[in-house]
């Protein structure tokens, strides 16, 4: 990237733009390309050095309007896919910028290697658990920690990550223990994702569970200013972040979890009964129950009571919190959720079965 920051508009012309603008844009913010829109704002086609080059080549003047050399973009997105996956489509492509169009074509972002252009930053901090040992995937974690094992070419964790900085977080504490300093190193500051990470150091001999490493917020000398997202590092799930924080804002509530739902299936004819005797029977039954899905939003008062040092499981700031009468909302999770602790979990997210 250029020394100046770069600006969603910085990467925009108009079909009326002459080619000399679009190079200087070009070569002024040091972008791939340059996204040409019509007067509606509408994505008409693309341009870059290469199509100018061989404007110019061909004849063309620096003043002429850059219309007749506007290219098809090699891909383009919406606000509602991954940035992981989009970054693959980047990489497979050999593009440096890919648009991000609205339902009527509209021009609303650009996803770079590092950043996103014209995504709106929520000013709540998530914390991702990503210190556990993953015991039950022995041995394929004996070398490397559970967030960190690949899917679909990616650690996990790195998922996450992409995940939350392309809903808008930007501010992101990774809880870690064992084998921490290899996720330290690959996620650095957080810079070359587009955000800003610190850690959350359990001691080696001292795991925290899953609501402890809350309590160590505090040494990072700064308070949340608005409802903190906790997560396991060990989800592989696209949830809409902002409309769970939406959600639990709007709820009222001093803590929101998000629920999947889990189904069994029952492999007999289940008999209903009245009074002793057959009422109906139905055959083959699928119950199912929201459960747990690893996903909370947190207010800050909580965190105080979060003890500092100890084995603490998050499930038991939510007991507190019903045992003085507090609400805890509940949140239906709109997407799929897949969670990676035990074997046959983590082949079927890598599409194994």
């Amino acid at each position: 990237m250029g020394e100046q920051k770069i600006q969603l508009e910085d990467m925009l012309a108009t079909l009326g733009s002459s080619v000399r603008e679009c190079l200087t844009m070009i070569d002024k913010y040091d972008v791939a390309t340059v996204f040409v829109v019509d007067e509606s704002g509408r994505l008409a086609g693309v341009v870059g050095e290469r199509e100018i080059r061989k404007a110019l080549v061909s004849g063309a003047e620096l003043d002429d309007p850059v219309a007749a050399f506007v290219d098809r973009p090699a891909a383009t997105s919406t606000a509602s896919d991954g940035r992981a996956e989009v970054l693959d489509v980047m990489r497979a492509l050999g593009v440096g910028e890919v648009p991000i169009v609205d339902g009527d074509g509209r021009v609303v972002g650009v996803h770079r290697d590092d950043e996103i252009l014209g995504s709106n930053s929520l000013e709540n901090w998530a914390v991702v658990m990503a210190g556990g040992r993953g015991t039950r995937l022995a041995p394929l974690t004996d070398d490397i920690p559970k967030p960190m094992l690949p899917v679909a070419g990616r650690p996990i964790l790195e998922r996450i990550v992409l995940h939350l900085v392309g809903s808008g977080v930007r501010r992101l504490f990774l809880s870690v223990n064992y084998l921490g300093d290899l996720i330290e190193s690959y996620f650095g500051d957080g810079a070359k994702y587009g955000c800003d990470i610190a850690y959350l150091r359990e001691a080696r001999d001292r795991p925290l569970g899953t609501g402890g490493a809350l309590g160590l917020l505090g040494d990072t000398g700064e308070t949340p200013a608005a409802p903190v997202l906790v997560m396991n590092g060990d989800l592989v799930t696209h949830f809409p972040v902002a409309e769970l924080l939406a959600a639990h804002s709007e709820s009222g509530a001093v803590a929101t979890i998000a629920t999947s739902t889990y189904e069994h299936q029952v492999p007999f004819g289940v008999l209903e009964s009245r009074s002793g005797r057959l009422a109906r029977i139905v055959e083959k039954p699928r119950p199912s129950w929201p459960v747990n899905a690893g996903i909370y939003v947190v207010s800050p008062t909580l965190l105080a009571r979060v003890p500092r040092g100890e084995m603490y499981p998050i499930t038991a700031l939510f007991e507190d919190c019903l045992a003085r009468g507090e609400p805890i909302g509940l949140w239906s999770l709109p997407d799929d959720w897949q969670d990676i602790g035990r074997p046959h979990e983590l082949a079927q997210a890598r599409g194994h079965f």
